[in-house]
């Protein structure tokens, strides 16, 4: 049976922003996935469903959760503050989706419901700051290069839009919030109003109005909304609020105006409009179907770099648009026009008006093709990454696999030692295909990394206690690298000296008297760490593999996204029947440092 992912937006997170739609479909779900704090804030419309929270940064393995539970046929509800569209789960699901080769019509149903975004609910709280051309730029360059995003900031600040900054500042991103203030000052006056909104409609909600200049002074952190006005925004009674140009042909104070409804839509009571400004030029013959063809993409493009605002007169756009479409038809090319692309016409006119207007030409590549643009400003650079170690039992990298490491890093890779017998290799590569076979062939053990299992075994002594290495083989050969809800380690002793640790990993394996005792959970990090809990003696060789085997199976299939299995064991209380127990654990109180 289909199941169905409901991607819910539900607002700022007050109860009565929620809408009747999202309410009704966080009810009817079967699982609820979100980050910890959203599902937190949803926690008085929750009653039987299942709930699987994770903490930032873990936003793909709650979609490939989310994808998967509803693949086994349950309704999955994904959370996102604000609306699930804006900075939320609802492209990532779809992305998830895609990767799967996912269709509509005979694939798991999408319901994508929206919910009251950020810069909805800070402007309403402010006033009303974006009641004219507004966009929304994230400070956030985890996923997007910081190059890009001040492009964007300045684009939208010398176009004049209201622009409200999503993911202002954190404890580590301090710089982005003053990069960005410094470069909308070079386009507005220090004076624009300025509203931060902290937590809007939640339980610390705070507002505060101030100006472009001063806006560091205050406090702005992950949980902010920052809207900055354009260059008609003013402040009135503690109230932002942005024009949307209703001034400029209607009389505020009065009842009675001066132009009829028939009359305000006439271009002579619109010059600032593209179609008053180039009508006339437009209209003069148009007595070849090529000349047609000009005029319209004239009329189409004609306006770029013509600043409404200054309030130029009709007659002036008039003379200087019919001029640049005189200069075309008679140039000594003129005769190859109709053998020219719509857009090559159109950036011609643009061209010739806007240095008509003494305004700075733009140029654009590539004129043979109508549909080509500019070069993208942000090409992702694909990153080869994988675990490099001599071997599950040898320990010792010779000097040429050393030499080869450095050989293929380049000045550009990057080389990582980790605690585990393994050297991450980071490599700027699209084609692995040649790396991996030069590695192997040195006789290196390559293994993916990321939430996947890994094998850790001794030395057995340098090969003096060999009994056991066959079967450590064996379940890195047949288990290792699977994908898994998070990473997990299986530790393999040799001897029942133990003295490698393997009761200190994941799963704890400790060959003794021809059998292995087996532990489970350990936890290996924080204050509470503790070994594993021992859960069987004696197993024999043979059954090793099929008891670990369905171990995995269990916690791969119905393990939460980001859970470790400590946390999986206690969870469920029982694994392919082995028994969860409490490990005991001293209580260390905090001590002043020095006494």
């Amino acid at each position: 049976m289909a199941g169905k992912l409901l991607v819910i937006g539900f607002g700022p997170g007050s109860a009565e922003h929620i809408t009747k739609r999202a309410r009704d479909a966080i009810e009817e779900s079967d699982i609820i996935i979100g980050y910890t704090t959203y599902v937190e804030l949803i926690q008085g419309l929750l009653t039987h469903q299942e709930i699987v929270s994770t903490g930032m940064t873990e936003e793909v393995s709650r979609a490939r959760e989310a994808v998967r539970q509803a693949e086994q046929g349950k309704k999955v509800a994904v959370i996102s503050s604000g609306d699930a569209g804006v900075y939320g789960m609802a492209g990532l699901i779809y992305e998830v989706l895609v990767e799967k080769g996912w269709r509509e019509a005979d694939g798991v149903e999408v319901e994508v419901i929206p919910g009251i975004s950020a810069i909805n609910s800070s402007a309403a709280l402010l006033g009303a700051p974006i009641m004219h051309d507004a966009c929304t730029i994230s400070l956030s360059d985890h996923l997007t290069p910081w190059e890009l995003i001040a492009k964007r900031i300045d684009a939208a600040a010398g176009a004049d839009f209201v622009i409200a900054l999503y993911n202002p500042k954190s404890g580590r991103r301090t710089r982005q919030i003053v990069e960005a203030q410094r470069i909308i000052l070079k386009h507005r006056s220090p004076d624009t109003p300025v509203g931060i909104v902290k937590s809007a409609y939640r339980d610390r909600q705070h507002v505060e109005i101030t100006t472009l200049d001063r806006m560091l002074d205050h406090d702005i952190g992950m949980l902010t909304t920052v809207i900055i006005g354009n260059a008609s925004t003013f402040v009135y009674d503690g109230k932002i609020i942005t024009p949307r140009g209703y001034q400029r042909k209607y009389t505020l104070t009065s009842d009675n105006q001066p132009l009829k409804p028939y009359e305000r839509l006439r271009s002579e009571n619109e010059p600032w409009a593209l179609e008053a400004t180039l009508k006339p030029a437009v209209d003069q013959g148009r007595g070849t179907e090529s000349q047609a063809r000009m005029d319209e993409h004239v009329r189409v493009v004609g306006s770029t770099g013509i600043d409404s605002e200054q309030q130029m007169e009709s007659g002036v756009h008039t003379a200087r648009a019919n001029q640049a479409i005189e200069t075309i038809r008679t140039s000594p090319a003129a005769h190859t026009v109709a053998d020219r692309s719509p857009a090559q016409l159109a950036q011609e006119a643009l061209s010739t008006l806007q240095r008509s207007l003494g305004l700075q030409v733009e140029t654009y590549d590539s004129p043979s093709n109508e549909t080509s643009c500019q070069q993208p400003l942000f090409r992702q650079e694909t990153i080869f990454e994988c675990a490099v170690s001599p071997g599950i039992v040898n320990k010792k990298f010779t000097p040429q696999q050393m030499i080869l490491l450095a050989e293929i890093a380049g000045e550009r890779g990057e080389i990582e030692y980790t605690p585990h017998h393994q050297i991450i290799l980071r490599i700027p590569n699209a084609e692995p295909a040649n790396i991996t076979r030069r590695l192997e062939e040195a006789g290196l053990l390559l293994m993916p990394v990321g939430d996947v299992l890994q094998v850790k075994a001794c030395d057995f002594c340098n090969g003096e206690k060999k009994d056991a290495i066959p079967y450590a083989e064996e379940l890195h050969a047949r288990l290792g690298g699977q994908s898994l809800p998070k990473e997990l380690r299986i530790g393999f002793n040799g001897c029942g000296m133990a003295c490698y640790g393997a009761v200190k990993e994941d799963i704890g394996i400790v060959y003794r008297k021809g059998g292995f005792d087996l532990f489970l959970g350990a936890k290996t990090v924080g204050r509470s760490a503790h070994a594993g809990v021992p859960v069987a003696e004696g197993i024999k060789p043979d059954e090793l593999l099929p008891v670990l085997t369905r171990i995995i199976e269990q916690y791969r299939s119905t393990g939460f996204p980001d859970e470790r299995f400590h946390k999986f064991f206690k969870r469920v209380g029982v694994v392919e029947g082995f028994a969860y127990r409490e490990v005991a654990t001293v209580t260390i109180e905090n001590a002043v440092c020095g006494e």
